[in-house]
């Protein structure tokens, strides 16, 4: 079956099985709220495609699905919302519908209107429309098929064709979608299995818009220096695959959709009902030091496409991470109100701190390299066991902040003994490359970054509550506070630590766990 080409999809259908088969695609981006419109002539094929998607929404191939000629609406529950399959043949005017409590029976369900032309004044903008044709001609089950979308369905129908020519591509059009938890992120995953039993997961990963301008006409994300399209992240793959790191393998992808499919590196992490399992730490930690022994380019010539320039992890993108306490952690989770000088101090006395740090050693900071995104690959040997997927936001930055990351991990305790055999562990591995190693400016730098990296989650958290809707994050706040008590302690971070006591005392006053 073909895919759609661009925001139409122009299909030639020549047995129910076709009908049916484009049936499970369609079903693969619809759900409650949306419309979709079936036209075309009598025996045009609109039921059987009707009755085809139901089939497949509800999950249960056998289900009896009679045309609604005569009733008009037939209502079926799915498992999260209503469908309602209407036939309007035989309205004259969408008043009608009104009689029917059409309002109250579509509200937040799929909806699918066969002779939807009866009520074009009351369609929604935002709607998939499809029609068919017969062709005598070429015989009785031949169909052409068009598909159109309209409002937010015009992305959506294209995103659907990419995915299909993805998926044909990799040879996984025949495997089951199940969909994987998401993150933080606007990323969104899925598992895919053969029938053979092949597995892989699909990354989906549009393009970011560009938000508001927030400073020098630049939205945020250009600032602190965030992937805004997928490109990123398949130029780090690649880049840690010719080092013999263990990132996925990427099978296909489509950079312009933002669209992968990796090998899937399975779901054995370095954490367990306990916490986290020390050898494992320990191999993560030996990983980066490996990476951070190697000398690594600053671009990365990909096998498809223009090469990529691995963006530096300037003052602008750590000051501006820093800044979203006071603009999120200090209003909304403190409740507290800062003076604008004494905001203006607060990142005086963080650009002072973190000079050295931007001038200082450079090296590939994945910056999001922490236990949900580390994959234990018991079967390999060595640091290839550490199974990385998570490092599309990665900038040339100081080897200490992925150390700090992994070390004082934002959603799992590290106990403060633990920490301080790790560090020493990953030290040891950079002395016995490196005899020039200076063990005390990484440490300045570990606990510098160490701060700035738990300052910037606390705001970050706060905002997945208050603007995103994700309250779970706030569960962590106590550990990550804790960790900006701890790395304020160092001598380096005295200043920040002296307006930290004057504007926010309750931050340095621990909780309990």
């Amino acid at each position: 079956m073909q895919a759609p080409t661009g925001l139409d999809w122009r299909i030639e259908l020549t047995s129910e099985a076709q009908t049916a088969e484009l049936a499970k695609d369609i079903a693969s981006f619809v759900g409650a709220g949306d419309v979709i419109t079936l036209s075309g002539g009598l025996g045009g094929g609109k039921t059987n495609f009707a009755r085809a998607l139901i089939r497949i929404l509800l999950d249960d191939p056998g289900h009896e699905v009679p045309s609604p000629t005569f009733s008009l609406m037939q209502i079926y529950s799915a498992p999260n919302y209503a469908i309602v399959h209407a036939d309007l043949y035989r309205i004259k005017d969408a008043e009608e519908l009104t009689e029917l409590g059409w309002d109250e029976e579509t509200e937040n369900a799929l909806v699918l209107i066969e002779w939807a032309e009866r009520i074009q004044a009351r369609l929604p903008e935002d709607r998939l429309d499809i029609h068919f044709d017969v062709d005598p001609q070429r015989g009785e089950n031949f169909r052409f098929c068009r598909i159109q979308g309209h409002g937010k369905f015009k992305q959506r129908v294209a995103m659907a064709g990419a995915l299909k020519r993805l998926l044909d591509q990799s040879h996984f059009a025949d495997a089951k979608r199940s969909f994987m938890l998401g993150d933080a992120s606007t990323r969104a995953y899925e598992r895919l299995e053969q029938p053979d039993g092949q597995k892989a997961i699909l990354m989906i990963s549009p393009p970011r818009p560009d938000g508001p301008p927030v400073r020098y006409g630049k939205p945020y994300s250009a600032i602190a220096k965030l992937a805004e399209t997928i490109t990123p992240f398949i130029a780090i793959d690649e880049g840690l695959r010719a080092k013999s790191f263990s990132a996925p393998e990427i099978y296909a992808y489509d950079a312009k959709a933002g669209l992968a499919i990796l090998e899937d590196l399975g779901s054995e992490t370095i954490v367990d009902e306990d916490g986290p399992i020390e050898e494992r730490y320990a191999e993560a930690s030996a990983a980066l030091a490996h990476l951070h022994s190697l000398e690594l380019p600053e671009t990365i010539n990909l096998n498809q496409g223009p090469s990529y320039f691995i963006p530096a992890y300037d003052m602008d993108a750590l000051l501006i991470e820093v800044e979203l306490l006071t603009q999120w952690y200090v209003p909304y989770y403190l409740k507290l109100s800062l003076s604008s000088s004494a905001q203006a101090t607060f990142l005086s006395l963080w650009k002072s701190c973190l000079e050295d740090i931007v001038q200082g050693e450079k090296t590939w900071a994945l910056r999001d390299y922490h236990s949900p995104n580390i994959i234990w690959l018991n079967q390999r040997s060595g640091i290839e066991r550490i199974g990385m997927i998570d490092f599309q936001d990665c900038v040339r930055g100081h080897p200490a902040y992925d150390v700090a990351s992994l070390l004082q991990d934002a959603r799992v305790t590290v106990s403060d003994e633990m920490e301080i055999r790790l560090l020493g562990h990953y030290t040891r591995l950079r002395q016995a490359k490196d005899p020039n190693f200076d063990v005390t400016d990484f440490t300045k730098a570990y606990a510098v970054l160490g701060a700035q990296r738990a300052t910037k989650i606390l705001g970050i958290f706060t905002r997945l509550d208050r603007r995103d809707g994700k309250p779970q994050y706030l569960a962590h706040m106590p550990r990550i506070e804790h960790y900006v008590r701890k790395c304020l302690l160092h001598p380096a971070m005295a200043d920040v630590r002296k307006w930290v006591a004057e504007h926010l005392g309750s931050l340095l006053e621990p909780k309990e766990s």
